[in-house]
């Protein structure tokens, strides 16, 4: 069964086709701005164009296809807006009464057009000059007892030339405070990958894809999240690989997928299968699948050495006999239990695995956002080991990144805990003491607020106060702070959780164009594949007053700490200066101008895709972590005598990470309203709620700490039962600040323990 919509009427069609083509035509006439829009996404993933502001899935090669997706329509339109929230709009709305707007509604509002300084005297924001900001920025960072005392947050959309200048700044100013959206999704994707291959990093490119005979996966949903992902199975599909899809719930872009760009399919009404074998397990039971499927294997191996690639093991990896152990004590009750999939689930995953010579294991935050979650990554990597499937054409890991350049981030220096080969590289380049002390990651930089450890926020996009766990106490965190600064291209509700002070520095957006001194500039991008590619605006800016972020970024540095150790104006008025930089101090940028001058840029060579591991035994690591004593439900049902579920947060398809852009969610039947939460028709039963019935989600927790969110109405869904799933930012209240994953601090958006309440009528 699936999701009704308002009439009761289950989503038809598949996923794509017709119903992507008039839901972006219809954002793009919402934009007032259609033709431009047309215009402006024919540019969109092209060489000289500009990469598009929504996910980091890869680009296609094939010259002269057009190359994107409903959801990177959505962005697009909604940053190209003819809407503007000007100082008239903050004269007219006092923060009180922008604090009662929901979030659609703040963005909706449109483009941000000059500095903003909120006055508490009279709870409005004013404008405030360039210059009045950078100064009251480094007047406040100055003061200070101490660099710690300061948090740089960055969001994944940042360029690598912003990002790199952002992470500079930092550390000469003393701190390693750079907690970043990276926190919050895949954390666990690189710690997990790095302990056990050396480098943090998925293992494939898009070629490989093309190549593979099975494509397992997991926990994710790419006709919401990354559609243009679909294209790629849908390819993958049609010549033959096996493509199985292990999701908890049922989503109609992994089961159908019509290509808006195929005029065949589009003309008589067809489709592609894209996963011809559809698993739901529990919310927190994929490392048990895992650790099933490498059971069987090894089962099998007693009777077939051929189930194992032995010689690889041999030459290529450490720990293999300590992990033996740990899957052979593995009871079939608890993968079972843990799992809630049958044996001959797990059989016939086990079947599919061990037929296909070339293997790609693809996930995204269904895997990375549970206590468990590093264990489960490190499962991920140690089933594909067994069978050589790393390091080889049209086989390996694939963590599916979000923000468009959060990987590239990453590579720059956006890192709360950088290596000391990092710091020693800026140290020669720039002859300044790099801080050596980790810094704090998100859920610890909250805590920091809220301790008033920290008392100056300044964030490179992004949206914190609504992406954040615990949200009543993340607010009280923000509130804490002497000053809060955003750098962003609309309002949202960081804006109007403010500090004692709050700034609102308006930017450039990823489809404007940006001239500086020295001439247009083009900045650059890393997509989940590790291509680097440039990225070019086409439009005109919004308003005469923004500024690049990477201009921005300078002019606080410069107003902070002067030019004496790094020259800020220079480099914010020539991007290919920031690149040399980054050349001199990051391996694999060597010639950095003239690679991104190629098509589609070029490839940041990882180097366990050639199977050299940089590990401490120089040998890919098996990892042999039990499964977890008991999941989250499980470790809740001892402080209530209610029934327990196990709650995840998620993203309707008209959104995109906090964004919202609309009130639907077409491919689960949605319309109209966001206060939904989706259940198993069993349990409902159990629970004497019919479909419509208003709920309270309630929290199960042992501190003390009463969280629910109210007036949601149920809607059933083909859902494992036990399990919930609501649309976050409005779920996140019920997230508790010290519910995080194990080894990385990631809030456990996938595994809320929550019971359920009927409202009183």
């Amino acid at each position: 069964m699936s999701t009704s919509s308002k009439n009761g009427s289950p989503y038809p069609h598949p996923a794509g086709g017709w119903g992507a083509l008039k839901s972006s035509a219809k954002h793009l006439i919402q934009t007032e701005k259609s033709a431009q829009g047309v215009k402006t996404l024919l540019k969109a993933n092209q060489p000289g164009g500009f990469d598009c502001p929504g996910c980091a899935w890869g680009d296609e090669k094939k010259a002269g296809k057009i190359d994107f997706c409903e959801n990177g329509v959505k962005a697009i339109a909604w940053e190209a807006t003819g809407k503007r929230t000007s100082d008239e709009f903050f004269a007219q709305h006092s923060l009180t009464e922008l604090q009662q707007w929901d979030d659609h509604s703040l963005e909706k509002s449109g483009r941000l057009t000059e500095p903003m300084l909120y006055d508490a005297r009279d709870d409005h924001y004013h404008p405030i000059s360039w210059d009045e900001a950078f100064s009251l920025i480094a007047e406040n960072l100055q003061q200070l007892a101490s660099p710690n005392e300061a948090l740089f947050y960055t969001s994944g959309r940042a360029s690598n030339e912003a990002a790199y200048l952002y992470q500079l700044f930092g550390r000469v100013y003393g701190t390693n405070n750079f907690p970043d959206c990276s926190n919050m999704c895949h954390e666990a994707s690189g710690i997990g990958v790095t302990r056990s291959l050396g480098t943090g990093k998925g293992t494939v490119t898009i070629d490989d894809f093309e190549l593979a005979d099975a494509i397992f996966v997991f926990g994710q949903n790419p006709g919401t999240n990354h559609p243009r992902m679909l294209g790629t199975l849908r390819k993958a599909s049609k010549r033959g690989a096996r493509i199985v899809a292990i999701n908890n719930l049922q989503e109609k872009g992994l089961q159908h997928f019509a290509d808006p760009q195929s005029p065949k399919e589009m003309l008589i009404f067809s489709s592609t299968t894209i996963s011809q074998h559809y698993f739901t397990p529990r919310l927190g039971g994929d490392m048990a699948i895992l650790r099933g499927i490498a059971k069987s294997l090894f089962e099998r191996a007693t009777t077939n050495s051929t189930m194992l690639d032995n010689d690889f093991i041999a030459r290529h990896c450490h720990g293999f006999e300590e992990y033996k152990q740990a899957v052979e004590s593995t009871s079939w009750g608890k993968i079972l239990q843990q799992s809630a999939l049958t044996r001959a689930d797990i059989e016939l995953m086990t079947d599919i695995y061990a037929h296909s010579d070339k293997v790609i294991f693809t996930w995204a935050m269904g895997i990375t956002q549970h206590k468990h979650s590093v264990a489960t990554v490190q499962e991920l990597i140690n089933v594909l080991l067994l069978r050589g499937n790393i390091g080889k054409a049209g086989a390996g890991a694939c963590p599916v990144r979000g923000h468009s350049n959060v990987q590239g981030n990453r590579t720059v220096g956006i890192n709360e805990k950088p290596s000391s080969a990092f710091l020693e590289a800026l140290a020669q380049r720039y002859h300044f003491t790099p801080p050596k002390s980790n810094g704090f990651n998100t859920v610890e930089s909250i805590h920091a607020m809220l301790a008033k450890q920290a008392k100056v926020f300044i964030g490179l996009g992004g949206n914190f106060a609504a992406a954040t766990p615990d949200t009543e106490r993340t607010y009280q965190a923000l509130k804490n702070c002497d000053l809060t600064v955003h750098i962003s291209t609309k309002l949202n509700r960081s804006h109007i959780v403010t500090g004692k002070k709050a700034l609102i520095l308006p930017c450039l957006g990823r489809t404007e164009i940006d001239n500086q001194s020295s001439g247009e500039q083009c900045i650059t991008v890393e997509d989940s594949m590790s291509m680097v590619h440039s990225s070019r605006g086409q439009n005109e800016p919004a308003s005469p007053l923004l500024k690049s972020e990477t201009a921005i970024v300078a002019g606080i540095a410069n107003a902070t700490l002067g030019e004496s150790i790094v020259p800020w104006s220079n480099l914010a008025n020539d991007y290919g200066l920031i690149r040399d930089e980054i050349s001199a101090v990051i391996p694999g940028f060597t010639d950095y101008n003239q690679r991104i001058e190629e098509k589609r840029g070029f490839y940041l060579q990882n180097p366990a895709a050639l199977r050299q591991w940089n590990t401490a035994t120089s040998k890919a690591m098996f990892s042999h972590t039990a499964l977890p004593e008991q999941l989250a439900f499980e470790v809740a049902e001892q402080y209530t005598k209610s029934l327990v579920f196990t709650l995840q947060t998620l993203r309707s398809h008209d959104q995109y990470n906090t964004t919202i852009y609309g009130m639907n969610d077409r491919y689960r039947g949605v319309y109209g309203e966001r206060r939904v939460v989706f259940a198993n028709a069993e349990d409902m039963e159990k629970q004497h709620l019919k479909e419509g019935d208003s709920v309270t989600i309630k929290t199960v927790s042992s501190d003390g700490i009463e969280r629910s969110v109210q007036h949601f109405k149920v809607i059933p869904y083909q859902i494992p039962s036990g399990c919930l799933a609501a649309y976050y930012p409005e779920t996140n209240p019920l997230v508790p600040l010290e519910s995080t994953a194990d080894d990385c601090g990631t809030p456990t958006y996938k595994s809320i323990a929550v019971t359920l309440e009927k409202s009183a009528t």
